[in-house]
This record gives structure tokens, C-alpha cells and sequence, in this order.
């Protein structure tokens, strides 16, 4: 089962388009989509506005191939699980989205074992069609490394020890010299 997710604050209908040409040519693999505000009606998707977020984690583990806009979230939740991602960034001069952001992730991401890049339909569907070379990544921990957990332990108990410092002083316990008269 492949899964297609959008995200849920503007419509992408480029992509789901992509996806369900290609859904609907191939018609062999089951492909789940959240579609989100889209107008577009699939034709070879089974397709969700919206999806509770457990219903929606479990397609994500069920899943051989994620495909998603550029969005953050999407891509470390396949890297966690090991999962293939295609990912295509929206474009904001399409009104996709409010700015660029997710172009520079996309572009972050071009050579990152088992992150699929496509910039435009063409794109998605050649990598689609091209399925059996989008090979999963070794997953990746959603813990932090001990290393990083030490540092950022000794980080806030150095803030909570100058907060200490600074709790200790008073008002009023400091004075001001007096000048001669």
C-alpha cells in the first residue's frame, strides 16, 4: 500500500493529481490518500479530507512507499520507520503555500538516502513508474542521541542555576553608596 499525504492546510492538487494518474494507469497498487482542502476528485485513490492522527500513523507503518508534500513531519516519520519518501515540494507562487520554505527542504533533502525528490508531476510519476528503485532507508531513532541528552541537561541546569543566582538577590538587599554631602 502506498500513501499519499498532503497535509492539512492548503489544497495540492498537483500532487494528488500526479499520484492518482498514475494510481489510476498502474491500478495494482492500493494508494490511500488524505487529500486535505483539495477540489480534486481521484479516480484511482481512495481518498480522505482528513485523518484521525492514530488511523493516520498506522497507514504510515502499513505502508510501503509515503508520498508527501515537503513537510518536515512527513519526512522524519518515514525516516524514523524506515519508509520510502517521495516527496514534492508545493510551490507558493501557486499559491500552494505562504512562501518557499518548502522548495529549501525539498532541495535539503536531494541526496538523502531514501528521500525521493520530485519538483513537478512529471517528476513524481517517473519516479512512481520507476517504483521498484525506491529503496527504504535505514530507519532513524525518534530518540535523541545520549551525546546530544547529556549536553542539553547540563544546558538547562546551567539556566536554572543562574535563575537560582538571580532569585537570591532581593529587591532591596543591594544598596547604592551614598555620596558625601
Amino acid at each position: 500500500m502506498i500513501l499519499l499525504s498532503v497535509g492539512t492546510q492548503l489544497p495540492f492538487d498537483r500532487l494528488i493529481r500526479a499520484v492518482d494518474t498514475w494510481a489510476y494507469e498502474n491500478g495494482q497498487v492500493e494508494v490511500i490518500g488524505q487529500t486535505g482542502h483539495s477540489s480534486y476528485t481521484p479516480r484511482g485513490l481512495k481518498s480522505f479530507p482528513f485523518l484521525d492522527p492514530q488511523k493516520f500513523r498506522s497507514l504510515q507503518e502499513q505502508a510501503t512507499l509515503h508520498i508527501a508534500h515537503a513537510g518536515m513531519g512527513s519526512i522524519l516519520t518515514a525516516m524514523e520507520l524506515g519508509k520510502p519518501i517521495l516527496i514534492m515540494p508545493r510551490d507558493h507562487t501557486q499559491g500552494e503555500h505562504r512562501n518557499g520554505h518548502q522548495l529549501a527542504t525539498a532541495k535539503r533533502f536531494v541526496d538523502t538516502p531514501g528521500v525521493f525528490v520530485a519538483f513537478n508531476e512529471q517528476q513524481v510519476i517517473h519516479h512512481l513508474r520507476h517504483i521498484e528503485n525506491l529503496a527504504a532507508p535505514a530507519s532513524t531513532s525518534a530518540k535523541a542521541p545520549d551525546a546530544f541528552l547529556s549536553q542539553l541537561r547540563a544546558s538547562i541546569e546551567g539556566v536554572r542555576q543562574a535563575d537560582r543566582r538571580a532569585d537570591s538577590l532581593q529587591p532591596g538587599t543591594l544598596s547604592t553608596p551614598r555620596r558625601a554631602s
